[in-house]
């Protein structure tokens, strides 16, 4: 039989209705992900799938196949923002299964026995490409950049797979092989965030996965608390908050604890923190230090107004800023009354070094540099 006259065989159209009665059969969640619309064009593309299979067998070419299933992966992905890419591909992985499962079902005159074998494979290939598609995302360009981008690639990997014991099995393989804290903190963790964020942002990550990923590494920080709260402390004390409505709220977290490692007491505030919460955190904490992180830049105007509020009513306190919507400006806060601001919060511990040295301490510099 020519090819032409096989993919309009209505064999074929009875082996597609089976297919996509199947598919909710064997994944019930289908139901609530896919209305209407959605139904009608997943028959469409079980269609679509058949004829692209029947045509890669015919010229014995796999590529044919495989091109379009790593094609059309990319597509739903792009189009079904509400899935995550490890729901989507199993719905695809589900769906090449049950075609491969179904082939037996075609008789000899349409689809021969070798032929049905090639089929499989080229659905194997299918399958496998699209669980490697999966991670298969483009990175930021520096993203791998230095000596920690092998950890960042497979905590990643962990997060974007569900991985959550594999994702605390980086990071420990990271502490044991002697990468400090600090590094921990902002060369893996803050920067894979970062990459999280951009994925979201850019629809190539659901709300729900991101979440994860935050969950993930905020649990992924508690495991260090032990050595973290067991460091000498120091008479200096930071209140950090995220600004206003602000939710992203992990780089406050993180700068939190990294002060913590640096022997400082602090009081992390936490996100959604109103103006009169904090002015009432600083009348009793008495901090040295006010750290504002803002993530998205619709919060800056929020941030300007609370940072001048603070300096009136605490004009002692020292104030920092940071966090991602301060890159997008043009150093809108050199015209505020801020003490500093940092990039990164080894910047900020580093300036802080210097801004809150003690008495004693700037003593025996000036007796060092005269002896």
């Amino acid at each position: 039989m020519s090819l032409m006259m096989g993919l309009n065989d209505p064999r074929l159209l009875q082996l597609a209705q089976q297919i996509y009665a199947d598919h909710f059969v064997r994944d019930p969640k289908l139901e609530k992900e896919y209305d209407e619309r959605r139904k009608k064009l997943m028959y469409e593309d079980i269609l679509y799938n058949i004829s692209f299979l029947m045509t890669a067998v015919h010229f014995s070419d796999e590529k044919i196949f495989t091109s379009y299933a790593r094609w059309l992966y990319d597509l739903l992905c792009n189009l079904m923002t509400d899935l995550d890419r490890d729901r989507i591909m199993v719905q695809m992985n589900d769906h090449y299964q049950i075609l491969s499962d179904s082939l037996d079902k075609l008789p000899e005159d349409l689809l021969s026995k070798d032929e049905k074998e090639s089929a499989r494979l080229y659905l194997q290939k299918a399958i496998d490409l699209t669980q490697d598609a999966v991670m298969n995302i483009p990175l930021s360009v520096d993203f791998l950049e230095n000596s920690h981008g092998e950890y960042r690639r497979a905590y990643l990997d962990a997060l974007m797979h569900s991985n959550t014991r594999e994702a605390n099995a980086v990071i420990d393989r990271a502490r044991e092989q002697g990468v400090p804290i600090l590094e921990i903190y902002e060369g893996i963790l803050s920067v894979v965030m970062h990459e999280v964020g951009r994925l979201w942002h850019e629809n190539k990550l659901t709300i729900d996965k991101e979440h994860y990923c935050s969950s993930v590494t905020q649990t992924v920080m508690s495991r260090f608390y032990d050595e973290i709260f067991l460091q000498p402390r120091q008479p200096l004390t930071l209140i950090c908050c995220a600004v206003g409505s602000e939710l992203h709220e992990i780089g406050g977290r993180m700068l939190s604890d990294l002060f913590e490692y640096e022997g400082w007491n602090t009081v992390y505030l936490g996100a959604a923190v109103p103006e009169k919460a904090l002015l009432n955190a600083i009348l009793e904490h008495k901090p040295n230090l006010i750290a504002l992180s803002v993530t998205m830049p619709q919060h800056l105007l929020e941030c300007e107004s609370l940072v001048s509020a603070v300096k009136k009513q605490f004009p002692e306190v020292k104030i920092a800023v940071g966090g991602r919507a301060f890159k997008m400006t043009s150093r809108v806060w050199e015209k505020w009354p801020v003490d500093y601001y940092a990039d990164t919060a080894a910047e900020l511990i580093e300036w802080s070094q210097h801004a809150f040295r003690t008495k004693e301490e700037t003593t025996a510099d000036i007796k060092s540099d005269q002896g």
